[in-house]
């Protein structure tokens, strides 16, 4: 099981960045744990200074902009 964190405050694109994760999560087939972390000192804790952020398992892979479906299926696929 991997664990997808969408950091952010709560924006639009925050809410999109997990609407694409759990999708490419679905359409892969991964046994997945969505967490959304919004407390700001946390965020920057990852070095997240933008967001929307996407963190796996801790590993932050996207930052600034939601990834393209493709993308995100890469992304969780790796």
């Amino acid at each position: 099981m991997i664990r997808i964190q969408v950091l952010g405050t709560g924006c639009p694109k925050c809410g999109m960045m997990a609407e694409v994760a759990e999708a490419a999560a679905l359409e892969l087939g991964i046994e997945y744990e969505l967490e959304k972390i919004s407390d700001l000192n946390e965020i920057v804790s990852f070095g997240v200074m933008m967001t929307p952020a996407l963190a796996v398992d801790g590993v932050v892979k996207a930052v600034g902009k939601v990834p393209a479906f493709e993308t995100m299926k890469e992304i969780l696929g790796s």
